[in-house]
């Protein structure tokens, strides 16, 4: 394993247990030896379950499977079953195979339907799933499943990950306390579009189907969808939100559940980043004064996705004419004379030229950082857009060359 990312918080945070939701992870041989590599999350009957997932026109078997089970039954139980090593994607007819297998397998342990077995696979794309090892421990992950083991869950999803993420928050109600616990895996091939990750959060609160995807689907889009390390989006990207209905119920959105939600989610999406393939930086890029929101969004990602500026970050170089360079191709609508840059609190350029205070002494103190800050206002109008993203180094190209061997 790589050693973990400087960008790591201090340690893996304490997640409450969550009524109505069991855990259980252990080491199947997916493709590792004495790696736990399988995780179990089991449902009480009541659950509400929401998902968003990639949409890459090659996703994999498990993901077209949970696609298809979102909405099912609630009064019935469900299982969450992930396997790491191996992604199970571009495996054909026998992808769909493993998935089945595997769903009939557990529904008849966790005696709950097919229909309420949701999978995920992470790790080496187009390698045929073993499935038979992940059915030989489906008794034993079973048996085992209790309310404290989430954070065990955390590590048996990890694949190039240096470490386990995992972020919470609690809230009080008029009607009791309402917990949020969350779990994710994600280094590499990162990319917007439901970025590329599995992610599976837990509540105790009761909120109907409907309006959990309602929520989900909105926060994605400022959480996760906000992340870039490398451009590439995952063939097996999977978020699930699981709601077991053990505690005060939501109906209405925009209160502090939701706010809640966000910052859980959002703390998930910056570990990721934190956690990119051999990133050293974790750089926040800001758009302001586009021409509307979309416009931001895009010039800010042409920026978060430059090989230039990424490697200039890692480099500790303050070259802002690459950052020129990105908004210039980003396809926003921009004014080269109405530009303005700033790195942190230093102003580098404005109203289209280099700032008459910015030295190149400052810019380089200022990229030694290892958390970073990127201001463009394009100076046209209201539009905002705040993305997060890492340096490209060696490490990099390192973790990726010997990916597979």
């Amino acid at each position: 394993m790589p050693p973990v990312s400087p960008l790591a918080p201090e340690r893996f945070p304490d997640l409450p247990p969550i009524s109505g939701a069991r855990f259980a992870a252990t080491a199947a041989g997916v493709r590792y030896r004495d790696r736990t590599d399988v995780m179990l999350a089991l449902l009480d009957p009541g659950s509400t379950i929401a998902g968003v997932f990639t949409r890459s026109a090659t996703r994999s078997a498990p993901v077209l499977d949970c696609q298809e089970k979102l909405g099912g039954d609630a009064s019935e139980g469900a299982a969450i079953l992930v396997n790491s090593g191996n992604s199970n994607a571009f495996t054909g007819a026998a992808g769909t195979q493993s998935v089945a297998r595997i769903a009939k397998a557990l529904a008849g342990i966790a005696d709950i339907p097919e229909e309420r077995v949701f999978t995920a696979s992470t790790g080496v794309i187009g390698e045929r799933l073993p499935d038979d090892r992940i059915t030989a421990v489906l008794d034993r992950l079973a048996a085992s499943a209790n309310a404290d083991g989430l954070a065990d869950a955390a590590r048996a999803i990890m694949t190039t990950d240096t470490f386990p993420k995992g972020a919470a928050r609690e809230i009080e109600t008029e009607h009791g306390p309402v917990r949020i616990a969350g779990i994710a895996k994600g280094s590499g091939m990162i990319a917007p579009d439901m970025a590329t990750m599995l992610v599976y959060i837990f509540t105790d609160a009761r909120v109907a189907q409907p309006l959990l995807q309602e929520m989900l689907s909105d926060l994605t889009d400022r959480t996760f969808n906000c992340i870039t390390v490398d451009s590439d989006t995952s063939t097996s990207d999977t978020l699930l939100l699981a709601a077991t209905g053990h505690a005060a119920e939501i109906t209405e959105r925009g209160g502090p559940f939701e706010t809640a939600l966000h910052e859980v989610m959002l703390d998930l999406a910056h570990q990721v980043v934190r956690d990119g393939e051999g990133a050293t930086k974790f750089i926040e890029i800001s758009v302001t004064g586009a021409t509307d929101d979309d416009d931001a969004k895009k010039a800010a990602f042409a920026i978060a996705n430059s090989p230039l500026v990424k490697t200039a970050a890692a480099g500790e170089d303050p070259n802002w004419g690459r950052i020129v360079m990105a908004v210039g191709k980003s396809g926003a609508q921009a004014d080269r004379d109405r530009l303005s840059i700033a790195f942190g609190d230093l102003t580098v350029a404005e109203n289209g030229w280099v700032s008459p205070d910015y030295t190149e002494a400052d810019g380089a103190a200022y990229m030694k950082r290892s958390e970073l800050r990127i201001g463009v206002d394009l100076g046209l109008a209201q539009g905002s857009a705040t993305v997060w993203t890492c340096d490209l180094g060696h490490g990099y190209v390192t973790i990726n060359a010997d990916y597979r061997s």
